[in-house]
């Protein structure tokens, strides 16, 4: 099965990896999670395209199986306020949403087996419309 291109800010990749060093996953979930970044093409911020799912953006997508809609923020947990929409990097769904753009879809193991997801929108949260203006 062919995996969609992901593009990842250097500053995104190094954010996961710094979170990966105090989580507490499975070696699986690690290795998957690390395949997964280490085919992302790094890109400097300015050059992330406006559709493409990073950290601290609030990504709306669907999980085929399901046909269920959810809109979430992507953070590394501890790196960003408690907040109700909050969705985990580390978290399946989390893993398999970072780098994509919309329209895409990428088949992720989740604690409910196989599943497919599609992003159907991102747009910046209050965090990062900050980080931009610093």
């Amino acid at each position: 099965m062919t995996k969609p291109e992901i593009i990842l800010t250097q500053r995104d990749l190094d954010a996961i990896e710094m979170g990966l060093v105090d989580a507490t996953l499975t070696p699986e979930f690690i290795d998957a999670l690390e395949t997964e970044l280490a085919r992302a093409k790094i890109v400097k911020p300015a050059d992330l395209p406006d559709d493409c799912v990073a950290l601290n953006q609030q990504v709306t997508f669907r999980v085929v199986d399901t046909d269920k809609v959810f809109t979430r923020t992507l953070v590394v947990p501890g790196k960003a306020p408690n907040a109700a929409d909050n969705l985990s990097i580390f978290a399946p769904l989390g893993a398999a949403l970072i780098g994509l753009s919309v329209g895409q879809r990428i088949t992720w193991q989740t604690n409910r087996g196989l599943q497919t997801v599609e992003v159907l929108g991102v747009a910046a949260s209050r965090n990062q419309q900050m980080d931009n203006v610093s």
